[in-house]
């Protein structure tokens, strides 16, 4: 058993937050990583399989408690939940959570931090004005001491697939104007350097993938990729990062292609994630680069539509877990 666990934000207590945080419990409480939940002890109480769920104080009590009770800091809510009926009355509570769990693995008290999933429609009605959980992590660590070159850049894993993203939640019409040589070499920057630290690769290889057809056919097809993908490739490779690109983002995924490189550096969103969600579905893990804390948290949604049926997989969050704890590790270690 690790010395720190994990912090565990329950994410929307009304999505399967509830439900997988139990069965993940269930899965690693008697070999960890250890991990404490930051959220509503009853809505724990109230998931599928209903399990044995303990309040405690903070992150010693949590590991002695571990492997007979899962360890909840209770920070109850103030309204009653309906499973699969999000309600933005929780958006404080949420907002909350998170924050705690910041503070915690900021303070060094856990390893890390692993974020159940949210959804923002609720929170925006409560006023929350950030477009998700990574922009709102990027604002809690900003003033925290980082080295190396500061995120948020979202990358995600999957088997031996690691794609991490220049632009993320940009209409697909507007990532055109969103590139450009600083953002592809900000992004293509942290990413190598979260190889080599979270990863524990000493010599990164980086793909980088092109954003039209065919990698535009050399100005055929779209000229992004002379005028601002490739000029980020030749000041990498100045850098000495060993980088090839702008390829075809059509043939980088498959498993012969997966053998050249250690990260795809893509230009938008679905480009990212439909080979992760190809390849492993139910297991992908979203990782955010460039914090001065470990932060993971499972690549999918709150899934109200089957929110307390007890149907939700929990591969997502237990393979969320089992990275944080280990990038945690290496961090230690460095």
């Amino acid at each position: 058993m690790t010395t720190r666990p994990l912090a565990l934000s329950l994410g929307d207590p009304a999505g399967v937050g509830p439900e997988i945080v139990a069965k993940a419990w269930a899965e690693l409480r008697t070999g960890g990583p250890a991990f404490m939940v930051v959220g509503d002890a009853q809505s724990l109480r109230a998931a599928s399989g209903a399990p044995s769920v303990r309040a405690v104080t903070g992150p010693k009590q949590a590991l002695e408690v571990f492997a007979d009770a899962l360890p909840v800091l209770d920070l109850p809510l103030q309204s009653p939940v309906v499973a699969g009926q999000p309600n933005s009355a929780h958006a404080g509570a949420i907002i909350r959570w998170i924050e705690t769990g910041v503070g915690l693995a900021l303070s060094g008290q856990v390893g890390g931090l692993v974020t159940a999933p949210i959804a923002k429609a609720p929170l925006y009605e409560a006023g929350f004005k950030f477009p998700g959980h990574t922009e709102f992590l990027a604002e809690l660590t900003a003033g925290a001491p980082l080295t190396g070159s500061r995120g948020p850049v979202m990358m995600l894993t999957a088997g031996d697939l690691r794609v991490s993203l220049v632009t993320i939640h940009t209409p697909i019409s507007a990532v055109p104007e969103a590139l450009s040589v600083e953002a592809i070499l900000a992004a293509a920057r942290v990413t190598v350097q979260a190889l080599k630290q979270d990863f524990g690769i000493l010599s990164p290889r980086l793909a980088v993938a092109g954003l039209n057809p065919h990698a535009g056919e050399d100005g055929g097809i779209g000229r992004e990729e002379i005028e601002v993908i490739r000029p980020a490739v030749d000041v990498l490779r100045a850098e000495g990062v060993d980088v090839r690109g702008p390829s075809p983002a059509d043939s980088l995924f498959h498993a012969e292609a997966r053998t050249r490189y250690d990260a795809v550096l893509c230009m938008y969103h679905d480009q990212a994630l439909i080979p992760v969600k190809m390849l492993d579905f139910w297991g992908g893990v979203n990782v955010t680069l460039g914090l001065p804390i470990v932060r993971t948290s499972p690549d999918h949604g709150t899934a109200f539509d089957i929110a307390g049926r007890g149907v939700a997989r929990p591969d997502s969050l237990v393979q969320a877990i089992l990275l944080a704890d280990q990038i945690a590790g290496r961090r230690t270690q460095s």
